[in-house]
């Protein structure tokens, strides 16, 4: 069930979160939903990433119709094919 939240976040803060959002092609209650389920979920052991891994982290983005599924499958069946 959702349900509304008002919250007092300063307006440039605001603006530039929808600018993000808008970018990924996702909702502002999206964004923050979603990151509060991650800070409130079971707290699991952290990872460290490495620095290279961190300079990597989020430098590829699929294009919007790509199938994960169908991709690994062909990749799959041409490897054991």
């Amino acid at each position: 069930m959702n349900a509304k939240l008002t919250l007092t976040i300063e307006e440039m803060v605001i603006e530039r979160a929808k600018k993000y959002a808008k970018e990924r092609e996702r909702s502002l209650s999206d964004l923050i939903e979603n990151y509060l389920k991650a800070l409130t979920q079971d707290s699991s052991p952290v990872i460290e990433l490495t620095p290279i891994v961190k300079s990597l982290k989020g430098a590829f983005q699929a294009p919007k119709d790509f199938d994960y599924k169908t991709e690994l499958t062909k990749a799959l069946s041409k490897k054991h094919l």
